[in-house]
């Protein structure tokens, strides 16, 4: 199972693509869930992580790309304070009329 979860967060496929040889997918879930709520994947890290560094075999350079920085199509920028405008032009309303059902028709 523990396979499974390697190959999941080394190949980032959804939870329920797993290849069965992993087991069930909802197990690997749990048993991943789990260790994560009770704090197993930090300890494992911890304790490969210190021998490496005691040897001097981790670099502790900050390297921060940009390729990384994601952003919502419309986080590009916020106007500037003045230039409000309306994003599409009101509707004439003498070319359509709103029956009392909702329906539009035309004048």
């Amino acid at each position: 199972m523990v396979d499974g979860i390697r190959f999941r967060v080394r190949t980032g496929i959804p939870w329920r693509d797993l290849p069965a040889e992993y087991g069930p997918w909802g197990r690997v879930y749990d048993l991943f869930r789990r260790w994560q709520r009770n704090g197993t994947w930090r300890r494992i890290f911890t304790a490969l992580q210190a021998p490496a560094d005691a040897k001097k075999l981790i670099t502790w350079d900050i390297n921060v790309g940009g390729t990384v920085c994601r952003a919502h199509q419309h986080a590009a920028g916020a106007r500037e304070k003045g230039s409000c405008r309306r994003s599409r032009p009101a509707a004439s309303l003498s070319s359509r009329t709103t029956t009392g059902s909702g329906a539009r028709t035309e004048a």
